[in-house]
């Protein structure tokens, strides 16, 4: 039995090394901190991860001494399998206390052969008045901030709410939700929470920020925000504190109290759009504002019939996605679109909301020749510089060359005109003259018809009309585009007229065939039906005096009489 033991673990070995070799050749150490702007006397936190199995021990440290106090360090070991793959992942969770303030550089630290990146922190001096007065503060207090005192209506403004602890407390703590009336609220990330020297004595800090958008100008008063929450901390911890920091702790509350501490309410002057602005015009007050567009494939060498997708976003710091008004729509009308659902997203920093928009439609060229694309212009309110701005992309143009696969497919323009894709006109001088001939011709073959019996007519080569037929109706009902625009092209030849002349006298085939040709060009994967362009087909109408694709008449000749 201890050798079945042995083995067993000589296996796992085998397979841990196994994973740790596989492993290694792309690990790195990433880096990243949890804020990159802290106030002196706050802790921040430094994570090092790392997907190298093979490296031991912990990051060399010594590198933060002439910068940082290096508070509290946790490991964090985790193992995965995914799909037959193990995944081995260490962590380092480092908190640091800055020694100064202003620009500090977290450096580079090593582990084995990896090397972390170094990052940037900004350290802001809270000055002497304002140290002077947390030191009169109590051991559980709260306060509520504004980054500015004057906004334009709709335009972020950030309130940041801190609650200062320097007991423990139960998990049973609890805020009142932040309403602010006429004003939209947006909560920036989650719940931050870290450490703060006030007065010699170590607090926690639990940190909420929001984005607030007023929506009518004037007076906003920002209500007070009440926490509360049970003490945990015992007499013996209570009496070092309080001998540590007699001013701020002799009169502390007692464990196990129920504590309520409550911010100060905020005014906020709300002004309103400025006159100057456009009227009929959306109005988009923001920190800065990007507009760019991005095409697939590039359009430099397309044909009629190919689908090019043309994407926009919008990107507006200071303002949420729901705030971005929708972006022209491509409306040309040698250019079949296609819309897809506007993306909407929001991304938290440090300064707020970025709002990004985006907007993707395929644009399916149905002519050849030289097409328009006119320019986008969008106006909005620079809050930073104080003035109005635009945000714009150039018109360009498409050139677009003949497609011989769409030679028989003729698709029909938007005004219902059918664009014919084919060779030139003929001067009208040899026009006339083919045009003699072939009736001389045709009035001389049905003359010797006439008085030769009736012959059965010759098989034509390939695929039989109801072959082809039946291939179309099993597409459609399959719901299957692509098969069913290849069996509807092969339908199409055997016909006396095109598929384009058959759209546009009968509009529920039109209609079917817009809904087929969505399907193909939009990027959305949606489910196409195909039972309504089968309908369309077997309902479509005989037109008068059919002729025979091979060139015959559709019906045996008669002997005349």
């Amino acid at each position: 039995m201890s050798r079945l033991h042995r083995l067993l673990i000589a296996g796992m070995w085998c397979l841990f090394a196994l994973v740790a070799q596989a492993d290694s050749a792309g690990s790195t150490l990433q880096s990243s901190v949890d804020r990159t702007r802290v106030n002196t006397g706050e802790t921040v936190e430094l994570t090092l991860e790392t997907d190298d199995a093979t490296v031991f021990g912990r990051p060399d440290m010594s590198a933060l001494d002439a910068d940082f106090e290096v508070r509290d360090t946790r490991q964090l070991n985790s193992l995965t399998t995914l799909e037959g793959n193990v995944h081995a992942t260490t962590r380092w969770l480092i908190t640091l206390m800055p020694r100064h303030s202003g620009s500090i550089e977290i450096p580079s630290l090593k582990l084995g052969e990896m090397t972390s990146q170094p990052i940037v922190l900004q350290v802001v001096d809270v000055g002497p008045a304002a140290q002077g007065q947390e030191q009169k503060l109590a051991p559980v207090f709260m306060e509520a901030s504004l980054d500015q005192d004057s906004v334009y209506v709709q335009a972020q403004v950030l309130l940041t709410v801190r609650i200062y602890h320097s007991v423990s407390l139960f998990d049973d703590s609890s805020l009142t939700p932040l309403q602010v009336p006429d004003a939209r609220i947006e909560k920036l990330g989650d719940t931050r929470t870290y450490e703060k020297q006030i007065n010699g004595i170590r607090h926690g800090v639990i940190e909420m920020r929001y984005a607030l958008y007023p929506q009518h100008s004037g007076a906003l008063t920002i209500p007070a925000q009440a926490f509360s929450a049970t003490l945990v901390q015992d007499t013996t911890d209570a009496a070092a504190a309080a001998a540590m920091a007699p001013g701020a702790m002799a009169s502390g509350p007692k464990p196990g109290r129920l504590m309520h501490v409550t911010s100060l309410p905020l005014t906020l002057d709300v002004k309103p759009q400025p006159a100057h602005y456009p009227a009929d015009t959306p109005w988009l007050p923001a920190r800065s504002v990007s507009l760019s567009e991005n095409w697939s494939p590039e359009p430099a060498h397309s044909q009629v019939g190919d689908s090019l997708t043309r994407t926009l976003q919008l990107k507006a710091e200071g303002l949420s996605s729901a705030q971005l008004p929708p972006l022209p729509a491509t409306d040309v009308s040698a250019l079949r679109r296609y819309p897809d659902q506007p993306q909407l997203s929001n991304q938290a920093g440090e300064r707020g909301l970025t709002g990004v928009r985006e907007e993707r439609e395929a644009l399916v060229p149905n002519r050849p020749g030289a097409i328009e694309i006119p320019a986008v212009d969008l106006v909005w309110w620079n809050t930073q510089e104080d003035h109005l701005e635009h945000s714009a992309l150039p018109a360009r143009t498409l050139q677009v060359s003949l497609n011989p696969a769409f030679a028989v497919d003729t698709p029909v323009s938007d005004n219902g005109n059918v664009t014919v894709i084919g060779p030139p006109v003929w001067p009208w001088q040899l026009s006339t003259v083919l045009l003699s001939f072939t009736t001389l011709l045709g009035f001389g073959l049905w003359w010797r018809g006439r008085w030769q019996p009736a012959l059965a007519r010759v098989a034509q080569t390939g695929p039989s009309p109801r072959t082809v037929l039946d291939d179309l109706k099993r597409a459609c009902l399959a719901n299957d585009p692509h098969a069913t625009r290849q069996a509807l092209d092969a339908w199409a030849r055997q016909q006396p007229e095109t598929l384009a002349d058959m759209a546009a006298r009968f509009v529920p085939l039109s209609h079917a065939l817009d809904g087929l040709n969505g399907a193909l060009y939009s990027e959305t994967e949606k489910l196409w039906l195909g039972e309504d362009l089968w309908r369309a087909v077997k309902a479509l109408p005989a037109i008068e005096n059919p002729q025979d694709p091979n060139g015959g008449d559709s019906l045996p000749p008669l002997y005349p009489k």
